[in-house]
């Protein structure tokens, strides 16, 4: 009876001391859970990240830039039309075509400011541009966007009438543009931007043409999962040419897709109306109707490389 008794005091002895510790796990796991979550919440004035997960969407550039010394390599791709004369099954739905391919650079100079450069095989366009993001939205709204200015200069070197480039100078084109972005919270990332496009010569080469174009862009991106969104782009010109011409007709360049991030690459598949990828040809001359069926598929694949020496262990 005596050995029962002490059988019984002893476990429950032990009973009582696993409760206590799990009660002192559990709070410890607690007071642990509570500090990770004091640690990751943003401290005010911060700078708010990713309201973009690449520095271009359909048509746009975004507000973001690449870090110093890292190296973002682009390329994008338009297909044929999917529809209309062009389009069809004679072309596989445009995939036979391609309207226009670019391959590009950014390379981070600091960490707001990108020299870029790239090819387009629209009109054997070159381009060369920097990029500063020059204002940073903060986490308690005392700055409510991000905004970043771009200048780009474009070249065409192979263009045939030369009856149009007679003059060197002819072939080049000028762009300056400001980007406001605001992201309203994980989900939601808008921005609207201003163009100024300066030709030396007025492009397509048709009488009554104006040299120099205002435009102003809308976009946005909705993610509904972890690593995908959806993006919306469009660029409207302000041009009296442009609303009046009827041949050739002009349209506003439009284009929807999804953004997929992989690990180390953003890749956006897309439909737009806009046959050209940059701004120096698109804004001038968008001669196709997604109510014709004149759209086309495309993709960008950016893939950033990083050129920073790597910190020697101290271990």
């Amino acid at each position: 009876m005596i050995m029962k008794k002490s059988v019984l005091l002893i476990a429950l002895l032990f009973s009582a001391g696993l409760l206590k510790a799990q009660t002192a796990k559990t709070d410890s796991a607690t007071s642990t859970d509570s500090l990770m979550k004091m640690l990751n919440v943003p401290q005010k004035g911060e700078p708010v990240i990713a309201t973009f997960k690449a520095t271009r969407l359909i048509l746009s550039q975004t507000t973001e830039t690449v870090k110093k010394n890292e190296l973002n390599f682009l390329v994008i791709h338009r297909f044929g039309d999917i529809g209309g004369s062009n389009g069809g099954g004679k072309t596989l739905w445009g995939l036979d075509n391609s309207s226009d391919i670019y391959i590009g650079f950014e390379y981070g100079l600091i960490d707001n400011l990108n020299i870029d450069f790239g090819r387009s095989k629209f009109e054997q366009l070159l381009e060369l541009g920097l990029k500063y993001n020059i204002l940073h939205q903060k986490t308690d709204d005392s700055m409510p966007v991000a905004v970043t200015l771009i200048g780009k200069t474009g070249f065409k070197p192979y263009h045939v009438n030369t009856t149009v480039f007679d003059y060197y100078a002819n072939r080049f084109s000028y762009l300056a543009q400001a980007v406001f972005a605001r992201k309203f919270s994980r989900a939601l990332s808008l921005q609207v931007s201003p163009m100024y496009l300066i030709n030396n010569v007025p492009y397509p080469f048709i009488a009554g043409n104006e040299k120099n174009i205002f435009a102003l862009s809308a976009a946005g991106r909705l993610k509904f999962s972890k690593r995908m969104g959806l993006v919306l782009d469009y660029v409207h010109p302000f041009s009296s040419f442009r609303n009046n011409s009827i041949n050739p007709k002009f349209y506003n360049g439009l284009g929807v897709g999804i953004e997929i991030e992989t690990g180390g690459h953003v890749f956006t598949i897309n439909f737009s109306n806009a046959q050209a990828i940059s701004e120096f040809n698109y804004i001038n001359d968008t001669e196709s109707s997604w109510g014709k069926g004149q759209f086309r598929l495309g993709f960008t694949i950016s893939r950033i490389f990083d050129f920073n020496r790597k910190h020697k262990s101290n271990y």
